[in-house]
Formats: C-alpha cells, structure tokens, sequence
C-alpha cells in the first residue's frame, strides 16, 4: 500500500487509495450516511475504483463474491452498519464458505457510542464481533494513530493465506481523521506461506508407492493448480473428484475427472485418499473410514487438516508449493492398470445410470452447456436442475462453475452472476435459479441494467419451494405446508427493467433463448415454466456410508 503524504491523508482517503494500490478496479457497494466521508474521498479516485452501487446490501455483497470467484483475485464491498451489515451477512458468511478473497469495508456509529446502547442510527449489538465471525480476521479503525498500520494489515491478510473475507470497520466520526504516526512501522507485511515439512512430504510420498488404487479429492482450495492436479492424477492413475466448489479444477473431458456417485462406489476398494484444498467432509463424515483407507491431507489452513479426523499425512502448505514438490519426488509408482480400468467401468456405469435417473433435469443442463461456450461461467443455485448440475453438468476450467458450498445460500444466484459477469466481460455468464430464490436479488437487475451487465439468469418456474415441498411429500406423508408460491410473470417483470426477457418451454427452446442472448451485449433473463415432477437426486448427493459400517 502506499504511503504517499499519509501524514496529510484523511482515513477516508487512505482507504480509497488503498482500493487502488491493491488493483481494485470497482467497489461494490450501497452508501449511506455513516460512510459518507468514505464516499467523498472514493470521488477522488473513481476514475481508479468505479463505484457500482447496488439496491440491496446483499446484492452489493454477491457481487465482490462473484467477482472475485470468477477472477480468483481480490475485490471489495463497502456497506453501512447495522440493517445494511446484517442484509449483507448472509452473503458474507458464504463468502467465507467459499473462501472469496473480499475486503469487507463497513461502517459503524460514533466510536464512543459503541456498546451503549443509546438507540442511535443503525446500531446493533456487538456488530464487530458479528463481523469476526464471518471473516478471516478484523478490525475496527478508531483514530489517526492506528489507520494505516491497520488498512495495511487487512490487505496483507487478504492477499495471502487462505482466501476468505477480511473485515475493517470505521465508525463514523473517524473517517475524517488525519492518518499520523510513522507509517512504515504501521505497515503489517504480508504473513509467509508455510513451508512444506519435509518429514510430511516423505511420509504422503511413501502412502503413494503402496498405494494400489488412490484417489483424489479436489475443493475450492485446488482452483489455481489445474495442471498440477492433472499431472499427479496421471502420474497415479487415481481419479479425482469433485463436487460443489472444486468443480472445473480437472476438465469432464478427461478420463480420470470422476462425479461423486462414481467416487462413493469406487470408495469401498480405495487405499488412499489426497485431499487437495478440501475438508473431505462428505467422504470422511458421510461415506466412512477404516484402517485399510490411508489419507493424505494438503491444505493452506493448519486447522483444516485435523478438524474431522487426522490424516496419516498432513501438510500445510499452499498448494502452489507443495505439488510440484510432492510431484517431483514420486520416483517410480506401481502398475495400476487393473484400478485405472476399474474407475473407467465404474465411471461409465454409473453415468448412464445418472442420465437416465435424471433425465429430465439432464436435458436443461445439456442444453445451458450446447449453448455456453466452453470457457463461459455458470452459477448454480438451490434448485431442482442446479442440486443435478453439481454432478452432470461438464465443466472444463477453473473457475466456471460457480457455487455457495456448504452454505448452500438460496437466493445468491442472480447478484452473485451479475458480479462475474460484470469482472468477466470477456466470457459470457449464466446463473440458474429457482422462483423462490430469483426474488431474492431481482431487484439487481436495475443495477445491470445501469451498468449494462451482460449476465443471463434463467429462472426454472415451478411455482414453490420444491425442494421443501418433495421432502414434505416423500418424508411427511404428501402433508404440503408453506411450500407453494405465487410468482410474478417473470418475462414482464424483467422487461418491466429494461432486460431482454424471453420464456422457453422446452429444451431446444432455452438451448436457442440462450444462444440469442449470448449473443446480446447486455442482461438477459429467460423463464422456464416447471410443470409436473422431477425425478428426485438426492440419492446420488447425499450417500450412504460404505467403510467402518
């Protein structure tokens, strides 16, 4: 960050420069009056920041987070205190699930009002410890003397270590400070990676060679090591699985990505498993371990590694640093023909099996994918065609496929794709939603239409929660309460914003709405009316357990 004249600066003026020293291009943002002395600053620089503002708080919120899970870099959000920091939790807390490098800029009330409870503009309680426990780390600026040591150490901790949001509160009489005070000694570097253990890398080195039929697991933290996950799993032979924000990590075309139903029915005859950037939550807690089942963990975050169980080796390293060196040191490896024509069948198998199952589902799916280009961006959501995408959908790189993890955040799809699509021009964007979720931000559409976002949302119509609603029928005896809805005709309703809208009732109809509005340089909304039942996927998601039974 630089230090220019900080002796001269403004807070609010330190924190604007500081967007710009750290590539922030546009701040996501709703201004209100308590960063109102931020904002005057940021007017300086906005031809640096452009300030996109939002019509809601957690629309502002999905933004950054889509922004920055398309771009894998950085970005920033600035929202007031209390209604407008709580109406952007939700979105924040799934930021942190899956872990989105944001700089979370939030206001507060007078710094000497705080925790009295005077009932002043927007004041809750205990805000800053709220906003800790949905961030990395943070902070709160309370004068002069401490601002730029401070805004340096929130942007050191957002551009190293694992990715989540940071958060930097500044009441509202503290914006117009001057920074004082030496401002190299206030300046935080940079925390260093870890360094790999040697003595960890020797053990997972020496599980691989005994190893006869390995697995690997790939999660969100995998995202910037394509080639190295490829050129270990081909070195192995070992499939490698993916499910909600690992996808695009290794592409579909290749012969060893694997879906998840494949990896739980491969998951009773494997010895050793390598996660890479992942809890293994679901093969650890839900499809079981045993003695005969070795681990090998690899995560940026020491607590990551022991959280469930301990794994047999455990390294914490960023990835970047600890593959090639894994990579290098394999030496020869056994013959794992017999496992690697067994993962073929299997995955063969079971994907014909997942077709058919699914196929009404599949058919939408198949039809986004004939239409996306292979390098566009799509954004699942909680829907019946979004649960199936999770594990059908082909994705080829990192950072196409989308997803709020184990959050499973409704209503995030639509403000989180208008943040991709806005951050990625280059490719086009599709989010899917269901009609409950979609009204969660459709109000953003009067953002894109502002700042001409190029993102399609379609919107799968069937009138109800339906997720809530089969549970209901299948689990309570067909007993329906509070599910059904009534939604707007969604076509008007965008059109009503300016967005070119249109409804498709078929497959080939959304596979030719699509293309159409790919091809049109602005936001686009397509309607797909649900009638009847879909076959249900939660069989193929949410797997029994198979070891230590």
């Amino acid at each position: 960050m630089t230090q220019k004249n900080a002796g001269t600066q403004t807070i609010a003026g330190l924190v604007a420069q500081s967007l710009v020293d750290n590539g922030i291009d546009q701040l996501y943002c709703l201004p209100g009056v308590q960063n109102d002395d931020f904002f005057d600053a940021l007017y300086d620089v906005q031809n640096r920041v452009t300030p996109i503002p939002a019509r809601h708080e957690q629309g502002a919120v999905y933004m950054a987070l889509g922004a920055a899970l398309a771009t894998g870099r950085p970005q920033a959000f600035s929202i007031v205190p209390g209604p407008g920091f709580l109406n952007g939790a939700a979105a924040l807390s799934t930021a942190y699930a899956v872990n989105a490098p944001l700089l979370s800029l939030i206001g507060q009330i007078p710094r000497g009002a705080i925790g009295k409870g005077f009932g002043l503009l927007h004041e809750i309680p205990n805000q800053s410890g709220a906003l800790a426990g949905l961030t990395k780390s943070s902070d709160l600026i309370a004068n002069g003397e401490e601002a730029a040591g401070k805004v340096g150490a929130a942007w050191a901790q957002v551009t190293s270590g694992r990715p989540r949001p940071v958060g930097l509160e500044v009441p509202v009489n503290v914006w117009s400070q001057s920074v004082s005070g030496d401002a190299q000694a206030m300046t935080a570097g940079a925390p260093a990676a870890p360094s790999v253990d040697q003595s960890a890398l020797d053990r997972a080195v020496d599980l691989i060679r005994a190893a006869r039929a390995p697995m690997i697991a790939v999660g969100g933290g995998a995202q910037s090591v394509s080639a190295d996950v490829r050129a270990l799993a081909e070195r192995l032979s070992a499939p490698v699985m993916a499910f909600r924000t690992g996808q695009g990590v290794l592409s579909s075309e290749h012969a060893l990505r694997i879906d998840m139903p494949t990896g739980h029915r491969l998951w009773p005859d494997c010895d050793l498993v390598i996660g890479l950037g992942t809890r293994l939550q679901a093969q650890r807690m839900g499809w079981g371990m045993d003695d005969g089942l070795k681990v090998i963990h690899i995560d940026i975050d020491a607590e990551e590694l022991t959280r469930i169980s301990v794994p047999d080796a455990a390294i914490n390293a960023d990835l970047r640093d600890a593959l090639p060196l894994l990579i290098e040191a394999l030496g020869s490896q056994p013959d794992r023909a017999d496992w690697a024509a067994k993962v073929a069948r299997v995955k063969e198998e079971t994907r014909a099996e997942l077709v058919e199952a699914l196929a009404p589902q599949m058919a939408w799916l198949m039809a986004i994918r004939d239409a996306l280009p292979r390098d566009g961006i799509f954004v699942d959501e909680l829907t019946q065609t979004g649960y199936v995408s999770r594990i059908l959908f082909p994705t080829y790189a990192p950072r196409t496929f989308l997803s709020s993890g184990y959050q499973g955040t409704l209503g995030w799809g639509i403000a989180t794709g208008l943040g991709a699509a806005h951050a990625r021009r280059d490719v086009p964007v599709v989010s899917i939603s269901g009609d409950g979720g979609a009204l969660f931000t459709i109000s953003e559409l009067a953002t894109a239409v502002r700042h001409k976002i190029p993102l399609t949302a379609i919107i799968f119509n069937d009138n109800a929660f339906g997720n809530v609603r089969r549970f209901q029928i299948e689990n309570y005896d067909n007993r329906t309460i509070a599910s059904d809805l009534t939604s707007p005709d969604f076509v008007a309703l965008a059109q009503s914003f300016g967005v070119t809208a249109e409804r498709a009732d078929t497959p080939e109809a959304l596979r030719a709405a699509l293309g159409r509005a790919i091809d049109n340089d602005g936001p686009n909304v397509i309607e797909v009316p649900m009638t009847g039942d879909v076959p249900s996927p939660w069989k193929y998601i949410m797997m029994p357990k198979v070891r230590g039974v």
